[in-house]
């Protein structure tokens, strides 16, 4: 194969990431707005109180198993943090993660996992629970402000190959967590994405290694990417959620680290869990959920969740914390489920 045609396989590879979050699916045509044309949400779609029972239960949903390998293993997360973090950025984020291993105060972080945990490999064996933090690397901007997709992998080759602390090689168990602070503009974010999961190119990388990326909208994009504790300007009359940790974008910031958690462990290599015909664009188990956060969740209703005493919101307990992260799509129930639904 000739050069040309390398690059641009290689090209196309790269804008086939799965890109599992786009936050305002319901409000506008994607083919009107790629067009450049303006189009004007509906008004009925926009009214938190408006929604009817609706958790995305659709027995038309074909969520198939494709053969490829889930993360049934002990799962080691390798967290990247790039840019400039805060230790308390780094603390309530760190125990989201531990969290989910860890039993705690119903309706809990490790509640919301067991309905990951449902999805299973060609064995029969379930997803495992057992997600530790391995390894962090700090990376103070190696590859600028300014990252482009192609650019996100080489910022993990980077993290594998420095002599001061390398991040280790883990293909079978490993999960790559690239995180990116405030001041860090990535290709297509917050204008098609918030995050992105895939694997590594042996070609950039050395390695096929599964890997999500997250950024940080508290700049950038809080009214995107940091929905419900931020609101667009359309959307008169909606007042944002109370973040439960304080910061709108980190707590923007966990529920999209949740939901490429959920498909990076379901869809590794892209050949596992996902419905549709199409390996390059596949809906796979967060993206049927987004916006749904409890019972009655749809169009731009997130769905009933709970209140704490000073007037944050969230749908789960951590281990120290709160949370607010997005339902799941059950392959038992057919439908989007959280463990803090009132109709269970």
């Amino acid at each position: 194969m000739g050069a040309f045609a390398c690059v641009g396989l290689l090209f196309f590879i790269v804008l086939s990431s799965v890109e599992a979050w786009r936050p305002w699916p319901q409000y506008f045509n994607q083919t009107t707005t790629a067009l450049g044309l303006k189009q004007q949400p509906n008004k009925a779609d926009l009214q938190f109180g408006a929604s009817k029972k609706h958790e995305g239960s659709s027995p038309y949903v074909n969520m198939r198993y494709h053969m490829g390998p889930v993360l049934t293993s002990a799962i080691n997360v390798h967290t990247i943090w790039y840019g400039r973090w805060s230790k308390k950025e780094k603390r309530v984020i760190n125990e989201f993660l531990l969290s989910i291993s860890n039993n705690t105060k119903s309706p809990s972080v490790g509640q919301w996992w067991q309905t990951v945990q449902l999805y299973t490999d060609q064995t029969g064996a379930n997803i495992s629970r057992n997600i530790v933090i391995a390894n962090e690397h700090e990376d103070y901007y190696s590859h600028g402000k300014i990252l482009s997709r192609l650019t996100v992998q080489e910022v993990i080759k980077n993290a594998i190959t420095t002599k001061s602390s390398p991040l280790p090689i883990d293909p079978k168990n490993g999960l790559y967590l690239l995180l990116t602070s405030s001041d860090v503009a990535v290709q297509d974010f917050c204008r098609a994405v918030c995050g992105f999961h895939y694997f590594t190119f042996p070609s950039i990388v050395g390695y096929t290694l599964p890997y999500a990326w997250v950024g940080h909208s508290g700049k950038q994009c809080p009214e995107v990417c940091a929905y419900p504790f931020a609101v667009p300007s359309y959307m008169t009359g909606m007042k944002a959620f109370k973040a439960p940790n304080g910061d709108v974008g980190i707590d923007g910031m966990i529920s999209v680290i949740a939901h490429e958690l959920a498909e990076l462990s379901s869809n590794p290599l892209i050949n596992a869990w996902y419905a549709g015909e199409d390996p390059t664009a596949p809906t796979e188990i967060a993206d049927l959920c987004e916006g749904l956060y409890g019972t009655g969740g749809g169009g731009s209703y997130t769905g009933q969740v709970l209140t704490d005493k000073f007037g944050a919101n969230y749908n789960v307990n951590g281990i120290r914390r709160r949370y607010l992260v997005q339902w799941i799509w059950s392959p038992i129930m057919n439908a989007c489920s959280g463990p803090n639904a009132l109709d269970s």
